[in-house]
């Protein structure tokens, strides 16, 4: 076998030495996400020189004098057209001391959805405030969702400070309005930066404009925030993707269990149970490419081999068998609604959950949250596109799921339509920010009684 560590410390070692760190931009109409993004990708050294020959070509033909960086990021025709921000766009780039996923989010209302598509698997989210403006509407949506899916770090970006001629005082007034609203929310970590994007102050580079700002620029904070964690400290789970039975003449008997580490580590012996079945058995062996290893951990892909031979297939979770979750056919969660058709009680729908995915219907929708005041709108009786709101789901078969809050990945799930494949909703087992014990009548359902 492979000498890897066992130890936390060395597995935490070995993670930090590929620093991945993904992060979303979120904001009003007109903030400046854009503009931010392709100045972080311009000054950071990180865009080809075709992109920026592109962009400056097509910032001429517009009339503009200087590149519009903006356009590094807004790539749909619609999007330039109208100079907005329509879909998520992803951007990729790396400096000598971490990789980034950067994922631009749409600013307008009727993009929530993008919002929380982008954020969903982000560990810190960048939300912009115009500084003439100060914090509005849309400014405590963006917080209130990057709350409810658990991003852990948030920075507030007071963008165009040139525009209110460098001042101190703008600058504190938004920022204290806003971390005592995102705090309110329990986001546990808020940092704020006073930028100009247009001009590049505090975004890669300090800004000379700003002597009484003593914090880091942008990008220093991205570069520098704690994201890498023990992966010990978290229960492991494995979904099993694909079962491995080559019954070749080398291995005649070989049968591994191959998926990714979705959260914490496996080792070589542990106890393990099999869910939802609840079968146990010993890890007898991990296989990494190609090589017999020791430890496994998130997010790797290996195989697992088992000490027994037991009825594992696709969508069964491996589990250690001390702290095991509890399987469970009535989910309660928080969802968002992707689809322009309205999601209804009653409405039979897939629930993809890891690799697993089973019949459901959606027996009630006990509130929709207001996020303009985090208020608690009762039985909608309907969720439309955008909407975030509680609901009660029942399975045809049990289900091994972590709540949210303990598990970003295997306390997520997706609602699914069975007739075409569309995803519908986008779900969060377990209590939202908000304290909703929503206690709807579940009603009967005639046709998938479960």
């Amino acid at each position: 076998m492979s000498s890897i560590s066992t130890g936390p410390s060395g597995i935490a070692e070995q993670t930090s030495a590929t620093s991945l760190l993904r992060f979303a931009t979120a904001g009003s109409v007109d903030d400046g996400k854009s503009t931010l993004v392709g100045r972080l990708l311009h000054d950071s050294k990180s865009v080809l020189a075709d992109q920026l020959e592109a962009v400056e070509h097509a910032s001429r033909s517009r009339g503009q004098e200087t590149p519009d960086l903006a356009l590094l990021t807004d790539g749909l025709r619609a999007e330039r057209e109208q100079g907005i921000t329509i879909d998520v766009a992803y951007r990729y780039f790396a400096t000598p001391r971490r990789r980034f996923v950067l994922a631009d989010t749409p600013g307008h209302v009727q993009y929530t959805r993008n919002m929380v598509t982008g954020a969903s698997t982000a560990e810190l989210a960048v939300v912009l405030v115009d500084a003439r403006n100060g914090v509005v509407e849309q400014t405590r949506r963006h917080a209130a969702v990057a709350a409810l899916l658990r991003v852990p770090h948030v920075v507030l970006a007071v963008n165009k400070m040139d525009l209110v001629d460098y001042a101190e005082p703008v600058f504190a007034r938004i920022a204290e309005e806003f971390t005592a609203y995102a705090a309110s929310l329990g986001v546990p970590e808020i940092t704020a930066i006073p930028i100009s994007a247009l001009a590049g102050d505090n975004v890669v580079t300090v800004s000379a404009n700003m002597d009484w700002y003593g914090g880091p620029t942008v990008l220093e904070h991205l570069e520098t925030v704690p994201v890498v964690t023990d992966p010990s400290a978290d229960p492991a789970r494995f979904p099993v993707q694909y079962v491995i039975r080559p019954q070749s003449a080398e291995l005649p008997d070989y049968r591994g269990y191959a998926g990714q580490v979705a959260s914490g580590v496996l080792r070589v012996g542990d106890a393990v149970t099999v869910l939802p079945s609840g079968r146990t058995s010993t890890i007898e062996g991990i296989d990494a490419l190609g090589e017999q290893v020791d430890v496994a951990w998130v997010p790797q892909s290996v195989t697992v081999r088992l000490a027994d031979d037991l009825d594992i297939s696709r969508g069964d979770i491996i589990v250690p068998t001390a702290g095991a979750p509890a399987t469970t056919q009535d989910i309660e969660a928080t969802v968002c609604h992707l689809h322009d058709r309205p999601l209804k009680i009653g409405e039979r729908v897939l629930l993809k959950h890891t690799t697993r995915t089973v019949k459901a219907i959606v027996k009630d929708i006990p509130s929709r949250l207001t996020l303009d005041d985090l208020s608690q709108h009762p039985a909608p009786g309907e969720l439309v596109a955008n909407d975030i709101g509680r609901v009660v789901v029942r399975t045809a078969e049990p289900l091994a799921l972590d709540a949210y809050a303990d598990s970003r990945r295997t306390g997520s799930f997706l609602l699914i339509d069975p007739a075409d494949g569309t995803t519908l909703t986008a779900g969060m087992a377990g209590a939202s920010f908000a304290a909703s014990d929503d206690a709807g009548t579940v009603q009967d359902d005639e046709g998938w009684d479960f």
